[in-house]
């Protein structure tokens, strides 16, 4: 039996550099990089990933970067979701959506109402799991749970691993399995999904996003397939 990872975490890295290699502006190498998570996201539907989880934004990355490249990156959201809403693949594909980030305090209030759209319209589903991070910080997810656990629980309260797996943004969703970031940088960035990722395997691509193809996520797989998992035994 093929060895697929059950959930898949993306940092799609290197959409930025892309453009800069093709002489365009910032931003449509990030539309380039939403056409390309379009063509994946199918593609791990039809190789049998039950659970994708990718990192579309940080919040410095809304917070520090320039106003016109913000701006191109909130359209990109509004149209995408919107394609989600009206297309197909969630409904063919059983797949529910989720959003997790602090995107109700930095988006407005229009891309806000389609994000909801999309979650409401999705949430009955069981197959399959699309986890977009937005404004989504893993130091930020990690204080925010330790600082619930103390308001709700107390001080006092025995923290377990269940605890804290309760209380962060993902706690509906499982652990990950592997972690694939593009853009030819072998690190982990902001904490990312760090309790999540305790036991995942990781994958780096020297292929900048836009580039990161179907052909180079078969690659990815079967890299993963081969790997032996001890999880120290």
């Amino acid at each position: 039996m093929e060895n697929i990872p059950n959930h898949i975490a993306i940092i799609p890295d290197g959409n930025r550099r892309w453009a800069k290699e093709h002489n365009l502006k910032p931003w449509e190498g990030h539309e380039e990089g939403a056409k390309n998570l379009e063509k994946l996201t199918r593609y791990c539907l039809k190789r049998g990933v039950n659970c994708l989880s990718f990192w579309g934004s940080s919040i410095d990355n809304l917070t520090k970067r320039p106003l016109s490249e913000k701006m191109a990156l909130l359209d990109i959201y509004e149209r995408y979701f919107r394609r989600l809403i009206e297309g197909v693949d969630i409904y063919d594909n059983e797949v529910k959506v989720n959003v997790i980030g602090r995107w109700e305090e930095q988006f407005p209030e229009t891309l806000k109402k389609t994000i909801r759209e999309v979650i409401e319209k999705s949430q009955h589903f069981e197959k399959k799991v699309l986890n977009f991070m937005l404004a989504y910080s893993g130091k930020d997810e990690m204080i925010q749970a330790v600082q619930k656990i103390k308001d709700e629980l107390g001080e006092k309260v025995k923290i377990t691993t269940e605890i804290i797996k309760e209380n962060l943004m993902t706690r509906n969703i499982p652990m990950v399995d592997y972690v694939i970031r593009t853009g030819g940088e072998p690190h982990l960035s902001d904490g990312f999904m760090m309790w999540d990722i305790q036991n995942a395997q990781l994958y780096f691509s020297e292929k900048n996003f836009p580039d990161f193809t179907d052909e180079e996520l078969e690659k990815a797989l079967a890299d993963y397939a081969q790997r032996g998992r001890r999880f120290g035994k």
